[in-house]
């Protein structure tokens, strides 16, 4: 009989078993990994209900989801926050439906206004969409130059242009180079940065999953810098920064192209750029590399609300705040940001 179980922070036995399902099943994704529970709770103390099926003493499903509340942007139980890919991983239909109206029994009883199943691909038919973003990747060669020549020929230029500037990649132990570039960044574009403690934890908990890729100019300068997941035969790049010199010399793009050409020297095969929103700066930037983007389906259950929530920097209501954020001293942004965006998720 298929029963429905939660993962407890403290099940090291029962999160070994996740995380050999999650290897496995093609559905899943690295944001489908057991670890993500316990940053959750050490970093924002948001609650989890970490669910999987089970038959047999064999897992046949996972559903990680946390609960994300506040007074600014609403009530949510959510798979998973800060993740681009979340939902139901199984390897069967009656596994996914059951850990799904299982959610949606906890959602209820939190008195969550709506649950949010962020998929890759399409579920349910019948269910509220959120489609404003898309999944790039690109087959990542065994060739370096192989590799450069599948860049579209003007972002070509621009990778040439860093390594002409005497650039070069570093692999960093720590954050801290990293999230001093990555809190500059984002406090120029007016939104809060997330805590050190959020980088630092996901490097503790993921190993040498989890990797920080620095470049620095040709007198040891950070200029940009990305935290990037291994995850199978894949690179995902979901966290990055650079200073405002980054861009005259072409350090960003310099950047991927060097997380591109050491991945394949260890033998992966894909380049996960992760979600973009359309219509984005970012969007464009990837589309530039040559990636294919394919559709994101974020579906919901809405219970307290009539529309699909829009916590994104786009919204028209959150404008005035991202001004005011950017007149903001960084210090201070730093100190206030994590307050903020543990509840964006």
């Amino acid at each position: 009989m298929l029963s429905i179980k939660q993962l407890t922070v403290c099940d090291n036995a029962a999160a070994a078993r996740w995380d050999a399902f999650v290897l496995g099943c093609p559905q899943a994704t690295f944001f489908h990994r057991a670890g993500w529970q316990r940053v959750l709770h050490q970093v924002f103390g948001h609650p989890t209900h970490f669910l999987y099926a089970e038959r047999d003493g064999c897992i046949e499903g996972v559903l990680p989801l946390a609960q994300v509340k506040s007074l600014l942007f609403g009530h949510a139980l959510v798979s998973l926050p800060f993740a681009d890919y979340g939902g139901v991983a199984a390897s069967n239909t009656a596994a996914a439906d059951a850990l799904e109206l299982e959610a949606q029994k906890i959602a209820r009883s939190l008195g969550a206004g709506h649950l949010e199943l962020r998929n890759v691909d399409r579920r349910h038919q019948d269910w509220p969409l959120q489609d404003l973003y898309v999944r790039l990747r690109k087959p990542i060669l065994s060739d370096d130059e192989a590799n450069m020549l599948a860049i579209p020929r003007k972002q070509r230029a621009m990778v040439r242009k860093g390594i002409k500037h005497g650039l070069r990649s570093e692999i960093d132990l720590g954050v801290d180079r990293f999230f001093a570039l990555f809190a500059d960044n984002v406090h120029r574009h007016g939104t809060p940065a997330m805590p050190k403690r959020w980088f630092q934890a996901l490097r503790d908990e993921f190993g040498a999953d989890c990797e920080v890729l620095t470049v620095v100019s040709a007198d040891g300068h950070p200029l940009s810098s990305v935290l990037s997941f291994y995850f199978r035969d894949q690179v995902l790049p979901h966290h990055a920064g650079d200073d405002l010199a980054a861009r005259h010399l072409a350090a960003n793009d310099f950047k991927y192209w060097e997380l591109m050409r050491r991945a394949a020297a260890r033998g992966l095969t894909g380049f996960d750029f992760g979600r973009s929103k359309q219509g984005s700066g970012p969007h464009a930037f990837k589309m530039n590399w040559g990636f294919e983007p394919t559709p994101l389906h974020y579906e919901y259950c809405l219970y307290k609300r009539d529309t699909v929530p829009q916590n994104n920097p786009g919204n028209v209501k959150y404008k005035l705040m991202i001004e005011a954020w950017r007149r903001l001293p960084l210090g201070l942004a730093n100190w206030l940001g994590p307050f903020i965006v543990r509840n964006l998720g």
